[in-house]
């Protein structure tokens, strides 16, 4: 019988973390530092009646430049625990919210009462 190996590590690093699960989700939170809070919704259909229902998870990422703004679509992917709650980490931004780039354009600044 002849001796082979198989190589069953993967050969690049992008390989390995690609495995890691991903999910598209709106940001919902962005009041903590370095962290958002991403809820996804979920379809799944009903296993007596088949009738398709919606259910909302929250996750909460790591977000290390505090990129993300409330509304924003974006992707996080799975990791190793973080904090008490925290197991995923921003990928990247999929689109920006609209209401987001009102609120860096014009600031508003309240007029002193007299």
């Amino acid at each position: 019988m002849a001796d082979t190996q198989v190589a069953t590590t993967p050969a690049t690093p992008e390989a390995a973390a690609s495995r890691r699960n991903e999910k598209v989700g709106i940001v919902v939170s962005t009041k903590m530092q370095k962290t958002i809070a991403v809820e996804i919704e979920m379809r799944k259909a009903h296993p007596k009646y088949k009738r398709v229902m919606k259910s909302n998870k929250k996750f909460y990422a790591h977000d290390e430049q505090n990129s993300a703004r409330v509304g924003d679509v974006v992707r996080i992917r799975e990791t190793r625990p973080l904090s008490k709650l925290k197991r995923w980490t921003l990928e990247e931004i999929v689109r920006r919210s609209s209401l987001s780039q009102l609120s860096d354009a014009k600031p508003v600044v309240a007029a002193p009462a007299k």
